[in-house]
């Protein structure tokens, strides 16, 4: 019984770290792009324009590998219970669903705010859905995450929510900006606040997510290291802690036949 509930958690665990592998090699991808591009700016030029760049096919991937990681988040979450829960993680498929087309159509070279081609405006439509859609599962899924046992852990997601509540703000006002008569809101030679804001927007998001796989990775760990029973306070089942085994009435029993043996 003991090799099955120690196989459990390295499932779990290794569960997660397929997903959070994705969403690094995501990162990972659109830091080389970023570095290899350097006559972009990356201050007032989206990153979504580096696709025609030098390796720019790093970025469609990066995208798709996000997209694969957010689905396998929001298939550990299960359908949800409550208007709050099953309204959070349908925001959450859409995020995904966003990221995924907006990895399959590739944006724009530079320039091109004001003649978008077919791509152009199916991935910009799919990313500013993904956008808007994360920072509105993270509130509404605030209350499922299970870390109820890890405060850090909560208070983590808590700031990340509303970075990225505020970062998307701003990408709002910058798009919008743009698009409405050209580039206004800059600073300095920046002639717009559009990319950097894009990147503050990734940023808080691929954390959150990376957090909430973590969350969602403990609660499988918590919900088989013990046996069915009382629910635990995360509301999984059967949580034993290390003082709960030592009274347990079978291992008492089990330590009195050890004694005698």
């Amino acid at each position: 019984m003991a090799m099955t509930h120690t196989a459990r958690p390295a499932r779990t665990a290794a569960g997660v770290r397929a997903p959070l592998a994705l969403i690094g090699a995501g990162a990972l991808a659109m830091v080389m792009v970023e570095m290899l591009n350097p006559e972009y700016d990356l201050v007032s030029e989206t990153l979504s324009r580096y696709v025609h760049g030098t390796a720019g096919p790093l970025l469609p991937a990066a995208l798709l590998a996000v997209g694969a990681a957010s689905a396998v988040l929001a298939a550990r979450l299960g359908p949800g219970t409550g208007r709050a829960g099953r309204a959070g993680r349908a925001a959450l498929v859409v995020w995904t669903l966003g990221i995924l087309v907006a990895g399959l159509f590739p944006a724009d070279p530079p320039g091109h705010w004001h003649r978008p081609s077919p791509s152009e405006l199916v991935h910009g439509n799919a990313a500013f859905l993904a956008f808007a859609a994360l920072p509105t599962a993270a509130v509404l899924l605030r209350r499922r995450m299970p870390t109820a046992h890890r405060p850090g852990l909560r208070t983590a997601l808590n700031a990340l929510t509303w970075a990225s509540i505020t970062t998307t703000t701003a990408l709002a006002v910058f798009l919008i900006d743009v698009m409405d008569g050209g580039p206004s809101l800059g600073l300095g030679s920046a002639p717009t606040l559009v990319g950097l804001a894009e990147r503050l927007v990734i940023a808080a998001d691929l954390a959150w997510l990376a957090l909430a796989l973590v969350a969602v990775g403990g609660e499988g760990r918590v919900g088989t290291a013990g046996t069915a029973g009382t629910a635990s306070p995360t509301g999984t089942a059967g949580a034993v802690g290390p003082s709960d085994a030592v009274n347990h009435p079978a291992a008492r029993a089990e330590s009195g036949q050890d004694r005698h043996a």
